[in-house]
Order: structure tokens, then C-alpha cells, then sequence
């Protein structure tokens, strides 16, 4: 069996009297990428704040890399690489300096040091902005240069809240590509994402909370296979009709023909083992346009944690 780096044993916490995380448990291996996935306000920062030692659990143990959070977090930090959701770069240092300067924290100088700046400064794609500073980057080469950084130290394990957010396609996927290498390289990975396209590519196994509870957990085809029907028909109206009109413009007789429909905004989704049936009726109703797809992971999501927008809190 796979010794885990990074494991969480019915971990809790409670503000006011309200739990915020609930007897959660999950682990992650060896070179393995576990995403924590749930809406605004099911308890993922907490968890992430409590594996920094940031704020201590009510319940529960988290042990990294064979140590305990937060009565070893100095032993723990110094193997660990934090990608947090908002960029922490200093706006007066350029590039290079920045690593130079957060390498000095974990101990690292001079002849140890500047070759590792040259590496992920290349590992980054920014070789050709080392004296470049951070205010004079694009989002996704920011974003990419807090990477670098947070391997200033190699670390065993990369915990990385929402690293892709506020990023053009072009950037997302040039941040995946460096974070698939760190995988191949034996790094494990912690991430927190919206992005169901990215959990999907990245991750080996998902960890679905809400409330802060764990609702699902699994690998990605794994849970979607076990959670939803394989095809998805979504039908909206020509010329902004709401969903009231294209149930009446689609009949009571069409939604037999799937197992499950769901309404959101002017879209009707029917979720089917076989949309033959289903888009044979459709192509009669010239009116109405549609998308027929397999089910994916946001559609998995949505079911278990529901469509209605949350607040932060």
C-alpha cells in the first residue's frame, strides 16, 4: 500500500458554535494530485489553513510527510510549497529576486541557490524576465513565477489554492502542462479548483465537500460514471425563451425519454442512458436548439452539491 505524505483523520472545526469542517478524512500518495472541490463556503480554505498550521483543528489530526500539523509545522514548511490563491510576490523585487529572497528563508545560499533560480526561472518560461518585476508581468506569467517559487525549496508536497484563476486559456493550459511535469517528477499535489475541466486533467482522485462534509470521493471517470447517466441533451429556445417555454414547446411526451431533467436559467439538461430516442424528438422541433454531450465532471458537481449560487460565508 501507498505510504500517503499528506493524510486528515476526522478533522473538525467550529466557529461560533457552527461547523465549518466536519469529520473529514482523505490522504494523498506519493506523486499523486488529490483536488478538494466543493462551492463558496463547504469548508476547503479552512482545511487548507489548518494543513499550513495557520489556524489549529477542534477535532481530528493532519499528518505531512510523516510529521503532525501544527506541533511539527517548522519541520513540516520546510518540504512543503504553498501556491495561495492571491499573489504574494514582492511588487519591488524582479523575478530573480524574488526567488533569491524566498530561498534565503529555508536556508539556501549563493552557490546553492542561483543555479536553482536559473532552473525554475526556465521551468517557468520567465528565463527572459529575470530582471523583470512581478508588475510588469501578465497574469499567467505571475502566476507561474509564485510556482517557481513555491519550489524554491523542493518540496515533497504542493498545496495550490485555485492556481489558475483570473488566467486566459492560452496560460491555463501552460500551467497545467508545468503542474503535469511536477507530477511526473514524483511531486504531490493539494488543489483547490473551479475549474471542473482542470480538476478533471490534473487530478487522480477528487474530494467533494459541502458543508463541510466529504459528499464524494473518487477518481474523476470513476465518480461520474457512478453518480450520472453517460449522456447529457441540453435544450434552450431561439431568441432568449425561459425554460417555461421550452417545456411547453417540448411536451410532456419528450421527458419520458430521459431518467433525469434539470432546469437552470433558459437550459433544460436531460440526462439519459441513450439520447437516440430523445434527439429523434428533438430534430421534429425546429424552434428549439440543442446540445448533446456526455456527462462531464461540472454536471457530477452540480448534482451533489446543487445549482443555486452561495455566498462566501
Amino acid at each position: 500500500m501507498q505510504t500517503a505524505l499528506f493524510q486528515v483523520e476526522g478533522l473538525g472545526k467550529r466557529y461560533g458554535g457552527r461547523p465549518v469542517v466536519e469529520d473529514l478524512s482523505f490522504s494523498i500518495g506519493t506523486g499523486e494530485c488529490v483536488g478538494l472541490l466543493g462551492p463558496n463556503g463547504a469548508g476547503k480554505t479552512t482545511t487548507l489553513r489548518m494543513a499550513l498550521g495557520l489556524i489549529p483543528p477542534d477535532a481530528g489530526r493532519i499528518r505531512i510527510l510523516g510529521h503532525t500539523m501544527p506541533a511539527d509545522a517548522a519541520i513540516i514548511k520546510a518540504r512543503l510549497g504553498v501556491v495561495a490563491q492571491f499573489d504574494t510576490l514582492d511588487p519591488d523585487f524582479t523575478c530573480a529576486e524574488n526567488l533569491l529572497v524566498y530561498g534565503r528563508y529555508f536556508g539556501l545560499r549563493g552557490a546553492a541557490l542561483r543555479p536553482r533560480i536559473a532552473e525554475l526561472l526556465e521551468f517557468a518560461a520567465l528565463a527572459h524576465k529575470a530582471n523583470a518585476r512581478p508588475g510588469e508581468l501578465s497574469g499567467g506569467m505571475r502566476r507561474r513565477l509564485s510556482l517557481a517559487r513555491a519550489l524554491v525549496n523542493d518540496p515533497d508536497l504542493l498545496l495550490l489554492d485555485e492556481p489558475t484563476t483570473g488566467l486566459d486559456p492560452q496560460a491555463r493550459h501552460l500551467m497545467w502542462e508545468r503542474l503535469q511535469r511536477l507530477l511526473q517528477q514524483g511531486k504531490s499535489i493539494l488543489l483547490t479548483t473551479h475549474f471542473m475541466d482542470e480538476a478533471e486533467r490534473l487530478c487522480h482522485r477528487l474530494v467533494i465537500i459541502d458543508h463541510g462534509r466529504k459528499i464524494a470521493e473518487g477518481a474523476p471517470r470513476e465518480l461520474i460514471a457512478q453518480h450520472l447517466e453517460p449522456e447529457v441533451v441540453e435544450v434552450y429556445a431561439e431568441q432568449g425563451a425561459d425554460a417555461a417555454a421550452v417545456h411547453t414547446l417540448l411536451g410532456p411526451a419528450v421527458g419520458a425519454l430521459a431518467q433525469r431533467i434539470e432546469t437552470s436559467g433558459e437550459t433544460v439538461f436531460f440526462y439519459t442512458q441513450d439520447a437516440r430516442p430523445l434527439l429523434a424528438q428533438l430534430s421534429q422541433r425546429p424552434r428549439l436548439r440543442m446540445l448533446h454531450r456526455p456527462a462531464n465532471l461540472e454536471d457530477l458537481f452540480l448534482k451533489l452539491t446543487g445549482r443555486q449560487i452561495r455566498s462566501e460565508g
